[in-house]
């Protein structure tokens, strides 16, 4: 058990699948009390019950992160049920990727809404509470396509990133003295995400994942941030396969 970690109270957006799912895992089998939220309520509780069977101290939360009012009341659902929050793990993310010339602005609405607004309701959510009790956490996933534009095919999606990514840095400039700020810019990690993209750009977004690392890469580098003494700020942890030049 890392006594970093162990006791403190984590909700995970996204928490159902990949990355969200395997940062769970980790994080309770290190001692962490575990909330997951998502939409997909059957899969959501496949992981609940898979942690909870293991040992682990586990409560999942239906939510749609483009929704404040439910995201603000699984936050306050979670602090009623754990006694507190300690961190939260902004993972919720979705990436249709496609040539903007193919002007779907409905993949566009949908990115702005999960990736961009679903983010800043999160933090909308928590920040009160943290700046209250002179504590906390909040874990923005980014992605390398926030640091680097993806393009043709993912310009929107790395807007999306690009402003989770400058969201990360001024909000540990606002409030650094009082809480921590983390932005993890992942490259290709095997989850659902790939499964997004279901245009003319299906076949190369596979192919660009075949290099793909496993989630349980990712929630090590997350674990690494959280288990850090309170006067210790991960700020940024850029991961991807080593192979990968994107």
């Amino acid at each position: 058990m890392n006594t970093g970690i162990a006791n403190k109270v984590v909700l995970i957006t996204g928490g159902s699948t990949g990355i969200g799912a395997e940062v769970a895992r980790t994080l309770a089998a290190n001692g962490a009390k575990v909330a997951i939220a998502a939409r997909r309520k059957d899969k959501l509780e496949a992981v609940r019950a898979e942690i909870a069977g293991q040992g682990g101290d586990i409560r999942a939360y239906g939510m749609d992160v483009t929704d404040k009012h439910q995201v603000k009341a699984v936050v306050e659902a979670v602090v009623r049920d754990f006694g507190k929050l300690d961190v939260l793990i902004n993972n919720a993310g979705i990436m249709p990727i496609r040539p903007m010339a193919e002007v779907n602005t409905e993949e566009w609405d949908a990115m702005i809404d999960v990736n961009l607004k679903g983010t800043l309701y999160g933090i909308a959510a928590v920040l009160p509470l943290f700046l209250a009790q002179n504590s906390g956490h909040i874990i923005n996933l980014s992605s390398v396509a926030g640091i680097k534009v993806f393009a043709p095919g993912g310009t929107v999606y790395s807007g999306t990133k690009f402003a989770v990514s400058a969201i990360s840095e001024g909000l540990r400039m606002e409030v650094g003295k009082a809480m921590r700020v983390t932005s993890i810019e992942p490259g290709a990690v095997e989850s659902d995400l790939k499964l997004g993209t279901t245009g003319t750009a299906r076949d190369t977004v596979h192919g660009f994942y075949e290099q793909a690392i496993p989630a349980s890469s990712v929630a090590r580098a997350i674990a690494f941030a959280i288990e850090q003494p309170d006067d210790v700020d991960i700020n940024t942890i850029v991961i991807r396969p080593t192979a990968q030049e994107f």
